[in-house]
């Protein structure tokens, strides 16, 4: 036993190594996950105490759990069986099918990279390129939602913006679980989407397996209470105006539903005076699908933001958002499509007018070019109608003159306008995009023929003074000092 035993140096080093490892793994890394489990679980504590709806326990499970609940979920296993017969292989095989599925759709929430960097990066990127405005908010009717319900916000897709803008407004009441489509699925995307809650969905898979799949994760989520963000047009509005529902998640939501479980959901509208993807989206029109790349976008972001950072820019425009009335699914007497068209309905009945829009439309209602009185004049005309017809109406600091200039000054830095002796009108070769802008509140417009104009010679100002005291105190004194 006293012998010496002579080792080479480089089998020393790694006997060293093993012996390290498993020191850490059977005793240093379990102490160290406890410890920082411990202070996260203070973290989120505090956290619920701030925020209206708290972080349910179901987010904060580890992921690895969470698939294997998924996995071993009786109608995923009867999927497997099925899959494995219809496809002529093993059930191991198919198991380990739906394991990827799962896998990818699953997300693995962080509350310090939703709170610590996914909110304030939200903020910044947001207030960087718009003016934000929460445009109608009816605090009373959120707050009586009972507590216990799983919320499932329902979002009109004008941008991927969107995703940004509501998760920053909604920052002090919840957080946001996303159905997020395969363009996140890029790296370093598809880490941090997943870690702020998001899932991922093939939109077009159309396998049994992955259905059960993912029917199963949006069943337990919401069973287990975890407040949802949802496109019913399942993509970017290509047009500019809201598209037919797709019923596939509204199908899983009434689904989970069925025992018992109690599902609110709140109508949600999102208008830009700009859409950072307008040209994109109108080349989309012809079917040829999305000609430009993730990358293309970021870069285009990365030079507008150095941009405004420089102070050689201005916003973009306005972002505004609604929220409408809520929707219990318990009290709603029809099925699925009757839910998704209802639900369309209300997010276009609460969808703002923003100043570009409604110029868009003015100038492609026009016969010819229009002189700067009879524009004016025609302008206020409009908004008057509008606010006699109940609308959701921003203009900017209550001034109607100002709104207009700041439309006009919109457009001009596009080259959008044609302008001459003869006075203003939409440049010829842009009709597309001034179709695609006017779109988005057509149905707005739509009411004017049935609503008396408004009395007051200037409309109310809803988002910066009726509703500024129901902005949080953070987004109303950061927007009103950008409005110059």
């Amino acid at each position: 036993m006293g012998s010496q035993v002579t080792l080479p140096l480089w089998l020393f080093l790694l006997i060293l190594t093993f012996a390290a490892v498993t020191f850490a793994s059977h005793f240093l890394f379990p102490s160290v996950r406890w410890f920082f489990r411990r202070r996260l679980e203070k973290a989120v504590a505090r956290l619920n105490r701030r925020l209206t709806r708290p972080i349910e326990p179901f987010k904060l499970a580890r992921r690895r759990d969470t698939i294997q609940r998924v996995l071993y979920a009786p109608e995923v296993l009867a999927a497997v069986t099925e899959h494995a017969k219809t496809e002529g292989v093993p059930e191991e095989v198919a198991f380990e099918q739906a394991r990827r599925y799962a896998g990818e759709i699953v997300p693995g929430f962080s509350a310090f990279a939703y709170f610590g960097f996914a909110i304030r990066a939200a903020k910044w990127l947001a207030t960087s390129l718009f003016r934000v405005r929460l445009a109608r908010l009816d605090e009373a009717k959120l707050a009586a939602i009972p507590e216990e319900a799983t919320v499932v916000f329902v979002m009109n897709h004008r941008s991927n913006m969107d995703y940004v803008l509501v998760t920053y407004l909604v920052a002090q009441r919840t957080t946001l679980s996303y159905a997020v489509g395969e363009w996140a699925r890029v790296w370093p995307l598809r880490t941090l989407i997943r870690a702020m809650g998001a899932y991922f969905i093939r939109r077009k898979s159309r396998g049994e397996l992955y259905r059960t799949v993912l029917a199963t994760y949006v069943t337990v989520a919401t069973r287990a209470r975890v407040t949802q963000a949802m496109f019913p047009e399942g993509r970017l509005s290509l047009t500019g105006a809201a598209g037919e529902p797709k019923l596939g998640l509204l199908a899983y939501i009434t689904e989970a539903a069925e025992d018992g479980t109690e599902v609110v959901f709140v109508p949600t509208a999102l208008n830009y005076d700009r859409v950072l993807e307008d040209r994109v989206l109108i080349g989309a029109q012809s079917g040829g699908g999305f000609p430009a790349r993730i990358r293309v976008v970021f870069r285009w972001l990365a030079r507008r933001l150095i941009l405004r950072v420089r102070g050689l820019t201005h916003h973009l425009g306005y972002a505004a958002v609604s929220f409408g009335d809520p929707l219990s699914l318990a009290s709603f007497p029809g099925d699925t499509e009757a839910l998704g068209q209802e639900l369309m309905a209300r997010i276009e009945a609460v969808m703002p007018v923003l100043p570009v829009p409604l110029l868009a439309a003015m100038l492609l209602e026009a016969e010819g070019p229009l002189d700067r009185a009879t524009l004016e004049r025609r302008w206020n005309a409009r908004l008057r109608a509008l606010e006699g017809a109940g609308v959701v109406l921003h203009v900017p600091r209550g001034n109607p003159a100002y709104a207009l200039e700041n439309a006009l000054r919109i457009l001009r830095d596009r080259n959008l306008l044609a302008e001459g002796p003869e006075g203003i009108a939409a440049a010829s070769h842009e009709t597309a995009l001034f179709r695609f802008y006017a779109a988005s509140i057509t149905p707005q417009l739509a009411q004017l023929g049935d609503a008396a104009p408004a009395t007051s010679p200037h409309p109310r100002l809803l988002p910066a003074d009726d509703a500024a005291a129901k902005v949080p105190a953070s987004i109303s004194a950061e927007t009103e000092s950008s409005e110059t």
